[in-house]
């Protein structure tokens, strides 16, 4: 099969409807736009949310929250997760990457003291939480923040 014999699948493809090509085509004189009226006139159509001049619905509605655009937001590692790196072990984000335990590239990595940890490890890490420190610690590791 060359470029020049490709085609499209049959009855993929629907020809333009040609408005205005006279009376016997169904779409002539008013063009399928019907009898006057704002959208028989030519840019006629209103923007998304407009009700004729009546007070939108999404204005209407009470606005409730607030998002800060400056979030940082963090990929979060237990220690359980870390159990699966050998004794005296530094496990950097490459390594948590590596691993799977980190899926997506976020703001950074945020330690947390879910669970126990086992393994004596240095931890370089974005963040960890004050628990999560003391659990390292006491494991006979380190954390050290990045």
């Amino acid at each position: 099969m060359k470029l020049h014999e490709l085609h499209a699948a049959e009855g993929s493809r629907r020809a333009k409807k040609r408005v205005g090509r006279g009376t016997s085509s169904g779409f002539g004189k008013t063009s399928g736009r019907g009898q006057k009226g704002q959208l028989a006139r030519q840019g006629g159509h209103t923007r998304l949310g407009f009700e004729g001049g009546q007070m939108p619905l999404f204005r209407t509605m009470p606005k409730r929250g607030f998002k800060n655009v400056n979030r940082k937001e963090y990929a979060i590692v237990s220690l359980t997760d870390l159990n699966q790196f050998s004794d005296g072990a530094v496990v950097t984000v490459e390594d948590l990457k590596k691993a799977g335990i980190i899926k997506k590239d976020l703001a950074g990595v945020k330690l947390l003291a879910s669970g126990e940890l086992k393994a004596k490890l240095t931890v370089k890490v974005n963040k960890a939480s004050e628990a999560a420190k003391k659990a390292v610690e006491a494991a006979g590791g380190n954390v050290e923040v990045i």
